[in-house]
């Protein structure tokens, strides 16, 4: 019955995923993916990913990817149940609380569908499934993540990444950036403008960098918002940068990061990247909590307002609020610029 916490299963064959993005949480379940197919070498593992997290993973070893296209609409659920038929899975470990992922799980044919436990089942989640993880206090992401990978057997590592990526990707980075100098790299911006910093203080920070005798490299996507937002930071900074944003896949980003003596970035996937090539990052937050969503091995690192953010307007604490609340509004000029070199000085001693 739904809320029935999972007994684990006694090496389970064939196991399901269900997490369609977003890129910085599949790089997280990447780790626990690994987990898995450590402790379970012959198991088959299916992964329905969305489109864009596919061209960051698709080659990773050992495990199947179906696509599933959401802009497809009522066609992208049709293709996801024609992939389906005929199969037959132990274990459906649904990691996505989105109703449209709750709706695919529908398709998925699996004995047993592993959801989140009481608290976290948001969106209805828990209509879907028939057993649950253990509740966990405060969890990141990837710690929450693990629960899935415990509750059919896994003992839990310290996370490690084995990243689809290799020499032709190392090769562009080293006809793309000068090798004689080592480099910074700033991702300055996030899937929601809010959550991005203002150019001039990216600028200040570069020129403080520099000055250092390193490069600094802006990366991104393609998007107009992106290119618009380097453009800007290029234009306020009094030193050359080297402006790469649009112009690398995602493969290629993790070679630029792994190469990286930092990353600064604020709530955007990039961070998580750089963390599973061992990259230190300083992350910029003020509307989530970088203790749930910050990039894993550098919380030490990040410059958060996320706390003065919250008590202003919930009138209370963090630690007095349900986990995982969010601030809102125009929040990201709270950072200041003092704020983020004293983090980049610390980090790169």
């Amino acid at each position: 019955m739904p809320g029935q916490i999972v007994k684990p299963i006694a090496t389970p064959k064939s196991l399901c995923l269900l997490r369609l993005s977003a890129i910085g949480d599949v790089c997280h379940a990447v780790s626990m993916v690994q987990q898995i197919q450590t402790q379970y070498p012959e198991i088959e593992i299916t992964w329905i990913l969305g489109k864009v997290e596919h061209m960051l993973l698709k080659d990773l070893p050992g495990i199947e990817f179906i696509v599933f296209d959401k802009s497809k609409g009522i066609d992208g659920y049709k293709a996801l149940r024609q992939q389906m038929k005929g199969r037959k899975f132990d274990v459906l470990l649904h990691m996505q609380v989105a109703l449209r992922a709750s709706i695919a799980s529908l398709f998925v044919p699996a004995k047993i569908k592993v959801g989140f436990d009481k608290s976290r089942a948001k969106e209805g989640q828990w209509l879907f499934t028939n057993k649950r993880i253990e509740a966990q206090s405060e969890p990141h992401v990837l710690d929450g993540f693990n629960g899935f990978a415990k509750a059919i057997g896994v003992d839990i590592k310290t996370p490690n990444w084995n990243m689809p990526f290799g020499d032709n990707e190392r090769s562009w980075v080293k006809e793309h950036i000068n090798q004689d100098t080592p480099y910074v790299v700033i991702s300055a911006a996030a899937s929601k403008a809010e959550r991005n910093w203002h150019a001039q203080g990216y600028a200040q920070v570069a020129d403080h960098i520099v000055a250092k005798g390193l490069q600094v490299i802006l990366c991104g996507g393609p998007t107009e918002l992106e290119k618009t937002l380097a453009k800007d930071i290029e234009q306020h900074a009094n030193t050359k940068l080297v402006n790469l944003v649009g112009k690398t896949n995602l493969k290629q980003l993790l070679a630029v990061l792994e190469s990286a003596k930092l990353v600064i970035a604020p709530d955007t996937g990039p961070a998580h990247m750089a963390t599973t090539v061992g990259t230190p990052v300083v992350g910029l937050y003020a509307h989530s909590n970088p203790q749930r969503t910050g990039p894993y091995n550098s919380l030490d690192h990040v410059v958060s307002v996320y706390p003065q953010c919250i008590a202003e307007q919930q009138g209370k604490a963090v630690k007095d609020l349900p986990w995982g609340i969010r601030a809102k509004g125009n929040l990201m000029h709270l950072i200041s610029t003092e704020m983020v070199i004293e983090k980049v000085e610390s980090t790169l001693i």
